[in-house]
């Protein structure tokens, strides 16, 4: 059965990109798409898409937009990327900003999106079979649909999926946003409906209790989240939806990813044609102004630069990491601490240690085929793309057991030679550089056992074929039951 499936985000490839979410947006639909579903996007019209995009749209419509306290009009306009059409809902005050998140009326913003998303389905006339939202955002649609948007039977009977991407993230606001930005009576509030802490409310938990299926980006992390230590106070409400909560892996896009038609690349390379991979790796070694030397491993990091992503535990070992035949190339930006470290180490050992503050895509790409071991040490990590990316471009992913790192990188097994990585458990960076260390004595002392993970690792898919196949499984049981 064909399913019409309407996706709702704050941002999406090839529009728009602050996080992971944005790939999941820009690859998702395109494969169900090719799958044979119907499958629409909607998306606010951000400053950077008003300056970059917006005289290739096509406009669609216009309408007003009241509830609570917006009373305001919202311009709606389109385009279709690979079969998938994109609406883009308009309004110059709320959404064309220096940032996209951020902002002390981000409730009224979103809430105002959430409403224009459900008013453009009446403009059209178009119900779909299934509304996926994604991450607090636009968590309370399912909420709205069955309240105020219930008086019309076509919304009480789209099915709803809510995927949460990274939990840390809510969309906590003051209690009087429930009828500000909403438009819903504060009972909701009193009865617990949309109450979090004890005087605010959280558009996720609205999502969570209000869809009829919850998903997360790995099944690690859907187990890891009703946990008091991963849960972010939320562990208890998700509990309640046990029975309807799962993990769907992500998967990267083959047509942004690939070793034989990446134009950022020096030179493309596959499986048959591994021996060129070092290519790139001197090409990168010379960009960074590192010594060119194809037999010094090199350590690649893409990546914000957070507690999150592990990176203390870096910068504890990092005088240690150094005194080994080791060069790093570090590309990303984020905590001021992390930073200044690295820009000391930069300065301090210039043969050994390269970082690019703030982010590049073209060296991105350089970073993923040139680099020996990609490093990732997060201390959480709902599902993870890089590892995905550095793993199809054969860099051999160093990570944390956890989340989708744990579920998507084999660690390496000595004794048959298998293995698509090397995995540490724990939050120690003793834990973490005594994996180093066995990596690099793997690249130095098993050159054999090296080259057979990359080739395992380049082997494994990691598109988004099967992870599609069950999003629209998961849409099936939903609509046909």
């Amino acid at each position: 059965m064909t399913q019409s499936i309407l996706f709702v985000a704050s941002e999406g490839l090839p529009y728009i990109k602050s996080g992971g979410l944005a790939d999941v947006i820009g690859s998702l639909p395109k494969e169900l798409q090719k799958n044979g579903s119907d499958v629409r996007v909607v998306l606010p019209l951000y400053q950077k898409m008003a300056i970059e995009d917006h005289e290739r749209f096509d406009y669609v419509v216009s309408y007003d937009v009241n509830a609570g306290n917006i009373h305001t009009m919202a311009n709606v306009y389109s385009e279709v990327v690979d079969g998938v059409t994109f609406y883009f809902i308009e309004h110059q005050l709320i959404f064309e900003r220096d940032q996209l998140y951020g902002y002390d009326d981000d409730a009224y913003r979103f809430g105002f999106f959430q409403h224009a998303t459900c008013r453009l389905l009446e403009a059209l006339n178009y119900f779909p079979d299934v509304i996926h939202t994604h991450d607090w955002h636009t968590a309370a649609i399912p909420f709205l649909c069955r309240t105020f948007y219930g008086y019309r039977k076509e919304f009480q009977t789209i099915k709803q999926v809510l995927t949460i991407h990274n939990l840390a993230f809510q969309g906590v606001f003051p209690q009087h946003e429930l009828w500000a930005s909403l438009g819903m009576d504060f009972t909701y509030f009193l009865d617990g409906t949309a109450r979090f802490y004890d005087d605010q409310i959280s558009y996720m938990k609205l999502g969570i209790l209000y869809a009829d299926k919850v998903t997360t980006v790995s099944n690690t992390y859907a187990q890891e989240i009703l946990t008091d230590e991963f849960g972010e106070n939320m562990q208890h409400v998700l509990g309640l939806r046990y029975y309807d909560l799962s993990g769907i892996v992500n998967g990267i896009d083959y047509d942004i990813w690939n070793t034989e038609t990446d134009k950022a690349l020096a030179k493309p390379y596959n499986l048959k044609t591994i021996k060129d991979k070092i290519q790139n790796k001197l090409a990168l070694q010379a960009e960074f102004g590192l010594p060119e030397d194809k037999d010094t491993i090199l350590v690649g990091v893409v990546s914000r630069l957070t507690w999150q992503k592990g990176f203390y535990l870096m910068v504890e070992k990092l005088p240690e990491m150094l005194q080994a035949k080791v060069q790093f190339v570090i590309l990303g930006n984020g905590e001021t601490n992390i930073e200044n470290t690295f820009h000391y180490y930069k300065e301090a050992y210039p043969d050994k240690f390269a970082f690019y503050q703030g982010y590049n895509e073209q060296l991105a790409h350089q970073i993923y085929a040139g680099s020996d071991l990609f490093f990732m040490p997060s201390m959480f990590e709902p599902c993870g793309i890089s590892q995905l990316i550095a793993m199809h471009y054969g860099s051999l992913p160093l990570v944390r057991e956890t989340g989708g790192l744990k579920d998507t990188v084999q660690a390496y097994n000595q004794f048959n030679q298998e293995g698509t990585g090397f995995v540490f458990s724990g939050k120690s960076a003793d834990a973490m550089r005594m994996v180093f260390d066995y990596a690099l004595d793997t690249y130095y002392n098993r050159p054999k056992d090296w080259q057979a993970m990359v080739k395992q690792a380049m082997a494994k898919d990691v598109s988004w074929k099967s992870s599609a196949h069950a999003y629209q499984e998961l849409y099936e049981s939903i609509t046909t039951s």
